[in-house]
């Protein structure tokens, strides 16, 4: 965002150890791990806490990556396709943790997921992806019918995945790193200097020793670095009133990703997705609106796959999220400015790969470690 001659008082100074930009799940993971370090960490959030994506998406933990695993090899390779998978269960791993420490405060369900098959074509599809599942030795297990008798082709049922409340955690984590959030304080720009990086915020100027950016689909407006490297993209959901039982027991992905569904912890029945239909509509952009018609899609699908949910939509909403020009995430420091750090680009799978990239961002803001298969020196480029 630009600043005006009248917006541009001379705030307060405040000294920090690691400045974070960005109060969702990654950079509340980050605050987490930094405190490992023994960091005094300070968050910075233009709005508040678990208000962006991380509050909006539906609250899947997905072991892997947004595609089947074979085409993932055919795509990245198989020891990057393998790395990327052991990445998200040390992900699913760690959500288990700050759940357990949370003494209850946040639910979740260890209920496992079904990619499920819409077409003959996907089901050939998917029994591909869970030989090349089980030849690296990943549990999963293969259905050719549908496992939920509503029409579907076939499934595969991933045993270590579940779902979470994912502002409850995000809130629950944040508790857990002992940072201090100042919210409603957006970023203005950053500099750096010898041995440390000034920030200037709305409400303070921090200087800090190092910053890490978990700004994932709005990292362009924080630096023109990121333009065409992370693509702000919106996804659409709708929850009903609660239904008088439940219809599925499980998280569902559909139609290659683009369709997704579940139960609620208060019974109600969560549908996510077909923004595939319109996506010159979806695709970058950072506008929070209700598209309908892909809110129309929903209400089909619904009415197709699920004619026994005939409750109302209670709510309609959508999300921005962060999609990486090669489908990962993107891990590195900013050209000449070693100081300015990033984790971002998790292409709507921050639940499956958040904490696990963050921990590798952090080491290498850092320590000078390589990020592995999400660092950016992928590319080639200078980090």
């Amino acid at each position: 965002m630009t600043v005006s001659h009248w917006q541009s008082n001379r705030p307060p100074t405040y000294d920090t150890d690691l400045l974070i930009i960005g109060a969702g799940l990654a950079g509340c993971s980050a605050a987490y791990f930094a405190k490992q370090e023994g960091l005094k960490v300070t968050i910075v959030e233009k709005a508040d806490l678990a208000l962006g994506a991380s509050g909006r998406n539906a609250g899947f933990m997905i072991s892997g990556l947004d595609t089947y695993y074979h085409h993932a090899v055919e795509k990245y390779g198989a020891s990057v396709t393998r790395e990327l998978w052991g990445l998200s269960l040390e992900t699913l791993a760690f959500w288990r943790e700050v759940v357990a420490q949370s003494g209850g405060a946040v639910p979740m369900w260890n209920c496992g997921s079904l990619l499920l098959a819409e077409s003959a074509e996907e089901a050939k599809d998917l029994e591909q992806a869970h030989a090349s599942l089980t030849e690296n030795g990943i549990d999963t297990e293969f259905f050719s019918s549908d496992p939920l008798n509503r029409g579907y082709y076939a499934a595969i049922k991933q045993h270590s995945d579940g779902a979470v409340h994912p502002v409850l955690l995000t809130q629950e984590l944040f508790k857990q790193s002992g940072a201090e959030l100042i919210a409603n304080n957006e970023l203005y720009a950053l500099e750096q200097h010898a041995d440390h990086v000034v920030a200037h915020t709305r409400l303070h100027t921090v200087r800090a020793r190092y910053v890490l950016l978990c700004t994932n689909a709005y990292s362009a407006q924080i630096d023109p670095y990121f333009e065409g490297k992370v693509i702000p993209t919106r996804a659409q959901a709708l929850v009903t009133e609660p239904l008088s039982a439940p219809v599925m027991e499980t998280c569902g992905y559909s139609n290659y990703g683009y369709m997704y569904y579940r139960m609620t912890f208060d019974g109600r029945f969560l549908m996510g997705g077909a923004r595939n239909h319109y996506k010159p509509l979806e695709n970058d952009t950072t506008e929070d609106k209700i598209n309908p018609l892909v809110q129309a899609k929903l209400d089909e699908y619904v009415q197709r796959y699920f004619p026994d949910v005939t409750a109302p939509v209670a709510r309609r909403w959508s999300g921005i999220m962060g999609f990486s020009v090669d489908g990962l995430p993107l891990v590195g420091t900013l050209p000449h400015r070693e100081r300015i750090g990033f984790a971002v680009g998790f292409t709507g799978h921050g639940l499956a790969m958040g904490a696990g990239t963050v921990k590798r961002a952090l080491a290498k803001l850092l320590h000078g470690e390589h990020a592995g298969a999400v660092d950016v020196s992928r590319f080639g480029l200078t980090v």
